[in-house]
């Protein structure tokens, strides 16, 4: 049995067949507060500046994983909980004064296909709102639902988000800059592996890492 895995949107507005993003969704904004600033104390950022992206990066992170479950022929329900191995936060730093995390994550939204709009910026965007740019993002719940796999193995659960991060250059009309990074999770990942059968995603391959016994064929290095 080869493993399965469903993914589904962040933010509860829509559930996909297979993918669905954050975007189109609604969230919270915050304030000037949530940039870590590590440098430019006291100095406020500019209006009308322009964002640069550079080194974007996309990764899937395991989140949460069960311990190894064994069925017989027929197989029947899981019921191993899965435990929280990581948990995925919006994070955005800056080394000098600039825009809220919000304006930021708005930028980089658009940049990374999270955020599909016109506006120059977050303020600009009237009414519409995106869970993207909300630095108070909560990391995923793990699905309750029990998984019923049809047939024998070793099985275990896990779930994972992917992320994306780059780096930024933010460009105020006279000149100055203010470097930093952004990071954010975009997709809420679930799958089912069977650890008698080669794992074959990253998620996957870090759920036999964390479950499956030394010497199974799912286990990375056989």
């Amino acid at each position: 049995m080869r493993g399965t895995v469903r993914r589904v949107c962040v933010a509860g507005l829509v559930v996909g067949a297979l993918v669905t993003g954050l975007t189109a969704c609604t969230g919270e904004t915050e304030g000037d507060d949530a940039v870590h600033e590590t440098g430019g104390a006291g100095a406020k950022a500019c209006a009308k500046g322009t964002f640069t992206w550079s080194h974007v990066t996309t990764r899937d992170r395991l989140t949460g994983v069960s311990e190894l479950e064994r069925l017989g022929a027929g197989g029947g329900a899981l019921r191993n909980p899965m435990r929280r191995v990581y948990t995925p936060r919006p994070s955005v730093r800056a080394d000098g004064p600039a825009p809220s995390a919000a304006e930021i994550l708005f930028s980089f939204g658009k940049k990374t296909g999270e955020i599909d709009s016109d506006a120059p910026t977050l303020a600009e965007a009237g009414a519409d709102t995106w869970a993207f740019t909300d630095v108070r993002l909560p990391a995923p719940e793990f699905d309750d639902d029990r998984v019923t796999p049809r047939a024998a193995g070793e099985f275990v659960q896990y779930a994972g988000v992917r992320e994306v991060s780059a780096d930024f250059r933010y460009t105020c009309p006279d000149g100055r800059t203010v470097s930093g990074h952004a990071r954010n999770w975009t997709v809420d990942i679930g799958g089912l592996m069977d650890c008698e059968e080669k794992a074959d995603s990253p998620l996957a391959r870090a759920a036999a890492r964390h479950s499956c016994e030394p010497a199974a064929p799912g286990r990375p290095g056989h």
